[in-house]
């Protein structure tokens, strides 16, 4: 997103450049200079290919078999892969669905290293997606009541250091120094929490649980404010402070009025924006240092949303595939343009490149160009 500059002027439809077919999932598509990574499935096997972005060109596949069983309660989402790819240093890392963590050469395709996978598997399969911190690669590993949150070594993968304290939930972790101390912070099942990012010694914790154990919403930080929401809980935001070797998580304040599921927040012109899914999904606007709402649309707007910051502007993917360009204002969203990125529905979190919008939808890798 760093080299994307809004046109002054958006046309009135997008021009498609390439499209693949890949297979199923809801894993986002990965961009690392000219390549474009994308994971999912096929059949029994989960795949991993790498495209020059340009050109459509496949410049490598990897295949392994992970054959998966549904939960009926997320048969609609379809068995996976969820959690999006990570890329550093020339590897490609990714996460299936049934717990396989793999490292690949970007160049290549090869496989550097590779866990089996997990005995135990979350309720609705695994949706965390990892994060690259250095020379390591962290993982929420394991299911219900059974998880490992997990710091490898990124060229070994030699695990450096495990917190074991709980399941995983469906968020991404994040990485932010709170209180002098740099900090890794995400929902597991049943909690948010912090743990020291070199260690994985546990700081601070909130027990925080959503029907269904759903916990999805990948905390933000906000001018040093954890902010985090989740399933008919509200919106909340905590400070972090430190005393001696304890830490404390001081609640700042809480909006009963928005609650996030699946969608996760973004920040534009000082504001908190995302998705509520009350009112059959209903887009928001929170001033973060207090909380108060600065409005809500009717609803009736998606199912799911991923929210991209574009300088004032703001590009929202949603799940029935439409891409709304809107400029947040101080009544609610202004729209500029609304296009139709795909003939199915979008749940992958879009990518932006360049000039190049990134799709994938039910089975398909499409790329636009962007004025």
């Amino acid at each position: 997103m760093a080299d994307f500059r809004a046109p002054s002027a958006w046309p009135e439809r997008l021009v498609k450049r390439w499209e693949a077919p890949v297979g199923a999932g809801h894993a986002s598509p990965v961009v690392a200079g000219s390549r474009l990574v994308v994971h999912t499935r096929q059949g029994e096997d989960e795949v991993v290919a790498a495209f020059d972005l340009e050109s459509g060109k496949a410049l490598w596949r990897d295949r392994h078999p992970a054959p998966y069983t549904m939960n009926p309660a997320a048969r609609g989402h379809g068995p996976g892969p969820k959690s999006t790819p990570a890329i550093a240093d020339g590897r490609v890392f990714t996460l299936g669905i049934t717990g396989i963590l793999s490292a690949l050469d970007l160049a290549t395709g090869k496989v550097l290293w590779r866990t089996p996978a997990a005995g135990t598997l979350p309720l609705y399969g695994t949706a965390t997606s990892p994060i690259v911190d250095g020379t390591a690669v962290i993982a929420f590993m394991g299911g219900h009541d059974r998880g490992a949150l997990t710091a490898f070594d990124a060229a070994t993968g030699e695990v450096r250091w495990r917190w074991e304290g709980d399941g995983p939930g469906y968020a991404t972790p994040i990485l932010a120094t709170l209180a002098g101390t740099r900090q890794l912070v995400t929902q597991s099942q049943g909690r948010v929490l912090g743990l020291d990012a070199g260690t994985g010694r546990l700081l601070w914790e909130i027990p925080f649980t959503t029907n269904f154990d759903q916990n999805s919403v990948t905390p933000m930080i906000v001018n040093g404010l954890v902010v985090y929401s989740g399933l008919e809980n509200g919106t909340t935001a905590v400070r972090i402070t430190r005393a001696g070797s304890g830490y404390t998580a001081e609640r700042v304040w809480h909006n009963a009025e928005v609650s996030m599921y699946m969608s996760s927040p973004a920040l534009v012109d000082g504001r908190l924006i995302g998705l509520s899914h009350r009112n059959r999904g209903q887009f928001f606007a929170l001033e973060p240092a207090t909380g108060t709402t600065l409005w809500l649309t009717r609803g009736r707007e998606a199912d799911n949303a991923s929210l991209l910051a574009a300088g004032s502007h703001l590009l929202i993917g949603t799940s029935n595939a439409e891409l709304i360009v809107a400029r947040p204002n101080g009544e609610g969203l202004q729209e500029v343009r609304r296009y139709q990125m795909a003939d199915s529905a979008v749940w992958a979190h879009p990518a932006v490149s360049g000039q190049r919008l990134i799709v994938k939808d039910a089975d398909t890798l499409i790329v636009w160009t962007l004025p």
